[in-house]
C-alpha cells in the first residue's frame, strides 16, 4: 500500500493541473462567479481582520462572566468610538497636512534645483551619466508629486464605490464574534470521527496562525506609528501626523514597508532643514531597530517562524502579481498555505498531525 502512494500522489497532481488548464480555457464561464466573489470578499476580509483584532477582548470579557452578546456589543461601542475619534480628530489634520504638502511641492522642487545648481557650479567635472540622471529627477519630481496626489485621490474615489461593501462589514463582524465557537464544530460535523479530529486540528492551527500574525502585526505597526509621531514632533518635522500614519500603515508590509515609509519622511526633512532630515533618518533607524529586535521577533520569529528571505521573496512576488493587496496578504496567505501543506504531509505520511508549537 505504501508503494502505491507516490503513484497516487502523481495521479492527483496530474488531475489538479489538468483541472487548472481546463478552467483557464473556460474561464469566461466562471467570470460572473468571480465577480460575485470579489463583491463579497471586501466585507468578509474586512470583518475577518476586525474579528481577529477584537475577538480576544470578547473572550476576556466572557472570562469575567459577561455574556458573549454583551461583550460583542461592548466591542462595537469601542469601534464606533474609535471611528468617531478618527473622523473628527485625526483625518482632518491629515487632510490639511497633505494639502499643504501638495501646495509646497513646487517650492520644494525649486529649492532642490537651486541646491543642485549651486553644487554643480562648484564641481569641475561631473560624470555625464550622473548629471543627466539628477537633471531628469529634477525635471520630473513635480510630476511625481502630482501623480502621487492623483493616485491618492483616485484611491479615495474608488473607496466610495465600495461603500456598500464596507457597510456590510459590521453585520459580518457581529455574527463572526457572536458565533465564533460554532464554525469548527459545524465544519467537522460532515466527516467521520478520525477525519473530523484531523480537520479540527488543521482549522485550529490556521486560526492560531492568522490570529498571531494579524494581532501581532497590528500591535507592531501601532507601536511604530506612535514612536515615529513622537520623534517627528520632537525634531520639528513638518507634516508629522501624516508621515507617522503613513509609516504606521506601511509597517503592515513586513520588512519592506518600514523602509519605504522612511523615504518621503527623510526627503521632506532635508527640504525643511538638513539637520532635521538627518534627525528624521536617525529616528527611522532607531524605531526600526526597536521594532525588528524587540517586537517583531516575537511575532514573525517565535509564532510564524518564517525566514526573512522567504518573506522578502513572497513580498516581491506578490507585489508584482497583485499590487498593494499582494504586499499586505502575502505573508498570512503563505502561513495558511504552509499550515495546510504541513498538516496533510503529516497525515499523508501516516505521522502524527502537526501541532501548533512545531507547526513552522
Amino acid at each position: 500500500m505504501t508503494e502505491q502512494k507516490p503513484f497516487r500522489f502523481l495521479a492527483y497532481a496530474i488531475l489538479v493541473f489538468t483541472l487548472i488548464f481546463l478552467l483557464n480555457l473556460t474561464g469566461f464561464i466562471f467570470r460572473p462567479v468571480g465577480t460575485l466573489i470579489a463583491a463579497i470578499a471586501v466585507p468578509i476580509v474586512g470583518a475577518g481582520l476586525l474579528f481577529y483584532l477584537t475577538n480576544p477582548l470578547v473572550n476576556l470579557l466572557e472570562k469575567f462572566k459577561i455574556k458573549r452578546i454583551y461583550g460583542v456589543l461592548a466591542v462595537f461601542i469601542i469601534l464606533i468610538s474609535v471611528v468617531y475619534f478618527s473622523i473628527y480628530f485625526i483625518i482632518p489634520p491629515i487632510q490639511e497636512q497633505f494639502a499643504r504638502l501638495s501646495d509646497n511641492a513646487p517650492a520644494m522642487v525649486d529649492s532642490f534645483d537651486e541646491i543642485w545648481q549651486l553644487w554643480q557650479n562648484r564641481q569641475e567635472y561631473i560624470p555625464e551619466t550622473i548629471e543627466e540622471s539628477i537633471e531628469n529627477v529634477i525635471n520630473n519630481i513635480e510630476d511625481y508629486f502630482e501623480q502621487i496626489a492623483s493616485s491618492l485621490f483616485g484611491f479615495i474615489g474608488s473607496l466610495f464605490s465600495f461603500v456598500f461593501s464596507f457597510l456590510l462589514i459590521p453585520f459580518f463582524l457581529f455574527f463572526m464574534l457572536k458565533d465564533s465557537g460554532k464554525f469548527i464544530p459545524f465544519a467537522t460535523s460532515f466527516f467521520s470521527k478520525s477525519k473530523a479530529d484531523s480537520l479540527e486540528t488543521l482549522l485550529q492551527n490556521i486560526n492560531r496562525s492568522l490570529a498571531a500574525f494579524i494581532q501581532g502585526q497590528a500591535l507592531v505597526s501601532l507601536c511604530v506609528g506612535i514612536m515615529l509621531y513622537i520623534g517627528y514632533i520632537a525634531v520639528g518635522l513638518n507634516y508629522a501626523l501624516m508621515l507617522a500614519v503613513f509609516g504606521l500603515f506601511m509597517n503592515l508590509i513586513p520588512f519592506v514597508g518600514p523602509w519605504l515609509s522612511a523615504i518621503p519622511a527623510v526627503i521632506i526633512g532635508f527640504f525643511q532643514d538638513p539637520l532635521i532630515g538627518l534627525w528624521t533618518a536617525i529616528i527611522m533607524i532607531v524605531a526600526q531597530q526597536i521594532e525588528s529586535n524587540l517586537i517583531s521577533p516575537n511575532v514573525m520569529g517565535k509564532v510564524l517562524k518564517v525566514h526573512p528571505l522567504t518573506v522578502i521573496t513572497l513580498i516581491l512576488a506578490a507585489g508584482a502579481i497583485a499590487g498593494f493587496l499582494g504586499l499586505l496578504f502575502a505573508v498570512p496567505a503563505y502561513a495558511v498555505a504552509k499550515t495546510i501543506v504541513s498538516h496533510f504531509y503529516h497525515v499523508y505520511t501516516d505521522q502524527k498531525p502537526v501541532g501548533h508549537k512545531n507547526l513552522f
